[in-house]
């Protein structure tokens, strides 16, 4: 019998989060905790097992909001900062559990290496630095992670590739413009699809949100959840309360069960 995967959705805003510095947009003012979102960011759970997708800048607070013990792997979707500013904040963990595993195409580790140099040096290394294990993956390999089946899904942000991920009946995907009909092809029979929905207006590295709501009609999910929200989407309620049945915006510190 597969153990259920609890999603915890640790921030659901953009890179600048909301409320935005110094903006007057009255979507930044509003009294709604469902308005204030982290940069994003999900926990998943099951069994005695965490994994986060994503450790942007505020992973430090995430972490101490869930009041999260362990952590057994990092899953990253791309390199930009509101994805992996927060790497230097395993240190917790790391020093109590010893080396932590991240999950990443090898471009972005590649990026990695470049930006947090001091962890990955190999002589003379800060003895407070953390010490990451490499896992490479890409679209073309499913792997293996703690019991469950992990399928990489490939989508275009923009011109960059960023990888997504199917985990039993659930699929997260952020940061997402186009996807291949091969990749689609991988998330259909989902049951739960996270997927990004920037604002209204188009754009041109993310979806917005009729272009999330158009992808959900071609897939399918019993549920839907949109994340990486902006404050120019409009509030919470407002857009909740246009969209169908089964679709939702995401907020920080859901939890849903797959």
């Amino acid at each position: 019998m597969e153990k259920a995967l609890t999603i915890t959705f640790l921030g659901t805003g953009t890179s600048q989060g909301i409320p935005v510095i110094g903006s007057d947009h009255p979507v930044n003012s509003s009294e709604d905790i469902r308005d204030k979102r982290l940069r994003v960011s999900v926990l998943l759970s099951w069994g005695n097992h965490n994994v986060v997708i994503d450790c942007g800048p505020d992973f430090r607070q995430q972490m101490l909001r869930e009041d999260v013990k362990h952590l057994d792997a990092i899953l990253l979707t791309h390199e930009h900062n509101d994805h992996v500013a927060g790497v230097d904040d395993i240190r917790p963990f790391y020093f109590r559990q010893g080396n932590i595993s991240f999950y990443a195409h090898e471009r972005v580790f590649q990026a990695l290496h470049t930006r947090y140099a001091y962890i990955f040096q190999t002589k003379n290394k800060y003895p407070g630095a953390p010490t990451i294990d490499e896992i490479k993956i890409d679209k073309d390999e499913p792997f293996q992670l703690f019991g469950k089946n992990v399928v990489a899904i490939e989508a275009w942000h923009a011109d960059l590739t960023v990888l997504g991920f199917r985990i039993d009946g659930f699929t997260y995907l952020t940061d997402v413009k186009t996807l291949a009909s091969e990749e689609i092809e991988k998330i259909k029979g989902t049951d739960v699809l996270v997927l990004n929905a920037l604002r209204e207006q188009p754009h041109r590295a993310h979806l917005n949100l009729q272009e999330a709501l158009d992808l959900v009609e071609e897939i399918k999910p019993k549920r839907a959840y949109f994340t990486h929200i902006s404050h120019l989407m409009g509030f919470h309620a407002e857009v909740e309360a246009r969209l169908p049945e089964n679709v939702h915006l995401a907020y920080d510190t859901l939890k849903i069960t797959v």
